[in-house]
């Protein structure tokens, strides 16, 4: 195996629950409810609990997912004495058949991992690979000109070496108890026997019916008989199933080598009008790395996570060690909007130009999450208090310490938000926090023969080379990891955990993950309001407010302060345990179909 808040804040609580255009162009996954056939009464107390907005407690263990049939299944590892890493699997592997559209074996991820038993934070980095026959210059025309973004994404192209399922294995034997074969075995009876498809996976699947309709075996999974799979429709995935029967005698290897690798490979290679250079070779090196935690200081907290290639971590780190200069006083007050939009700019600048994978490129990793640093960062939009002020006019990245200087063009490259989050705490005090993906909704749109999707995720590189003759960080290179900004985070104090969250997003994956710490730290939300608040986010100077919720009363102050305002769908998906003296707090995102399980 392989290795009493004012008016605002309240309205704010009840409402319904390249850079800025290019990355607006691709829509977020539809906000919508799942049908309730098929949950147990656990799971729907829980989802009962979220939608009025209340925390869910727990004293033993909990599981924060994105589907209530994937939470079942991992709290029912944690019940019978499973460790988090062993309901991870459980989850994941649920998630892949029925939440398709945003994560499975086919993808990638990053996992946080606190080892209660050593005292230990580590992170495991299962972000796929580019290919080794893949070139820099591989999403660019004849001409030298990036191609459009689902030219490049649809079909064999796009196609990274899957990182998932050798991150299961690597984690379950690091921090496992439960045998793995067992793991396997609910989705396993959820492929074989049907599940219900929920109203999140039918409008997705309609949404992108034209693109899903390219390749026959994809047209055939989610398109039968020409049309969209159905809310509520049995849906079987005999392949699944067997895929993950292979998993239990081979581990991993049963999809890096063998039949299921010879099958992603010929379905990579062979996509008709866009076939990709995925190779066996590549599958066989794949590896899971073990990468120190990024911390930086917050509150007199560390907010840890995913270091590089994820510029996760290191974003939401500037972002709240630059808030940090100041005190803020509730999520209706404008001015803290602008202090947190303006530090999220200056964080995106740095982002755009140092952030890549540090295995192939050299970055200031430690320099951009220095307090003085950030300090220094944060004076740029320190502002009068008592007289709020304007928006940054502009941005543009710092200078922070290096080892070694290296000089680097800022990056255009684009993320979109098709993504899941899964949060842990197991009875033996461990905490895990992963996120997973396949990138763009529906990932490649190609269907291996396995039952599973691929990745699109080498599209997560830079199109471009150079920028006036300056090289890009995040440039495509084989064997590359491409930037993510995936950001799962454990919080920290006095040297143990306190919080587990994340989010799907895309690049808003950052201020999603953030504003939920602030919301809950600074501004006292409890976790549930916290991960309900309306969302404000700022990337690249558009402040984009959340539609249809009391975010939109900011769009007349932040308009003034100089920001320009869009008005948008922002569709999160957080899920967060807080580990407290009284025991365990649990949150789902109420814009996604998840929940929060414990005992």
């Amino acid at each position: 195996m392989r290795s009493a808040l004012p008016l605002f804040v309240t309205l704010m609580l009840a409402a319904p629950l390249l850079a800025q255009e290019a990355a607006d162009a691709v829509a977020p996954e539809n906000a919508t409810e799942t049908g309730a056939s098929g949950f147990s009464e656990r799971a729907m107390a829980a989802l009962a609990a979220r939608d009025a907005g209340d925390p869910v407690t727990a004293q033993d263990w909990m599981v924060a997912a994105a589907n209530p049939l994937a939470v079942e299944a991992g709290a029912d590892v944690l019940e019978a004495g499973g460790t988090a890493a062993d309901a991870m699997v459980a989850v994941q592997a649920v998630l892949g058949l029925v939440e398709p559209q945003s994560s499975g074996l086919g993808g990638g991820a990053f996992l946080v991992y606190y080892d209660a038993l050593r005292g230990e934070l580590t992170t495991l980095d299962g972000r796929e690979t580019a290919p080794l026959a893949a070139t820099p210059t591989l999403f660019q025309d004849e001409t030298g000109e990036p191609l459009g973004f689902f030219d490049a994404v649809i079909g064999g192209l796009s196609v990274g070496t899957p990182g998932t399922p050798a991150l299961m294995e690597d984690s379950h034997r690091r921090w496992g108890r439960a045998n793995w074969q067992s793991l396997l075995d609910p989705a396993i009876s959820l492929a074989d026997e049907g599940f219900s498809v929920s109203a999140r996976m039918a409008d997705a699947i309609a949404n992108d019916a034209e693109r899903l309709a390219t390749f026959p075996a994809t047209a055939a999974y989610f398109l039968p008989d020409g049309a969209p799979l159905a809310e509520g429709t049995l849906l079987q995935n005999p392949a699944y199933a067997d895929t993950l029967r292979a998993m239990q005698i081979h581990g991993a290897d049963a999809i890096y080598e063998g039949p299921i690798a010879e099958g992603i490979i010929d379905t990579v290679r062979s996509a008709e009008g866009n076939p990709g250079v995925l190779s066996l070779r590549d599958l066989a090196a794949y590896r899971v790395i073990e990468r120190p935690a990024v911390c930086a200081a917050y509150r007199g907290m560390d907010v840890c996570g995913m270091g590089p290639p994820s510029s996760g971590a290191l974003t939401v780190g500037q972002i709240l060690g630059m808030v940090d200069n100041f005190a803020l006083e509730g999520p209706g007050n404008p001015d803290d909007w602008r202090l947190i939009g303006d530090a999220s700019r200056l964080a995106f600048a740095d982002r755009g130009r140092y952030m890549a994978d540090s295995d192939f490129v050299p970055m200031p990793t430690e320099g951009l999450v220095d307090p003085a640093y950030l300090e220094e960062r944060a004076q740029l939009i320190e502002g009068d208090r008592l007289d709020p002020g304007t928006a940054l006019p502009e941005v543009a990245p710092g200078n922070p310490t290096w080892d070694h200087a290296q000089l680097w063009a800022d990056d255009e490259s684009l993320e979109f938000p098709s993504t899941s989050h899964i949060s842990i705490v197991d009875s033996y005090g461990n905490v895990l926090s992963m996120t997973t993906t396949i990138e763009n909704g529906f990932g490649s749109r190609l269907m291996a023969p396995g039952g599973f999707l691929l990745n699109n995720e080498l599209t997560d590189f830079s199109f471009r080379t150079h920028r006036d003759g300056v090289p890009i960080a995040n440039r495509l290179e084989p064997g590359k990891r491409p930037r993510s900004s995936m950001s799962p985070t454990i919080v920290m104090q006095d040297g143990e955990p306190i919080l587990a969250i994340g989010s799907p997003g895309g690049s808003r994956i950052i201020g999603y993950v953030a504003t939920a710490i602030i919301a809950h730290y600074d501004w006292g939300l409890d976790l549930q309001d916290a991960l309900s608040l309306p969302h404000a986010v700022n990337r690249f100077g558009t402040y984009d407010l959340e539609e249809g919720t009391s975010a939109e009363a900011l769009a007349e102050p932040l308009t003034a302060m100089g920001y320009e305002v869009n008005i948008r769908g922002l569709n999160s998906g957080l899920h967060a345990i807080a580990i407290t003296p009284d025991g365990l707090i649990g949150a789902a995102d109420p814009r996604r179909e998840g929940i929060a399980l414990g005992q």
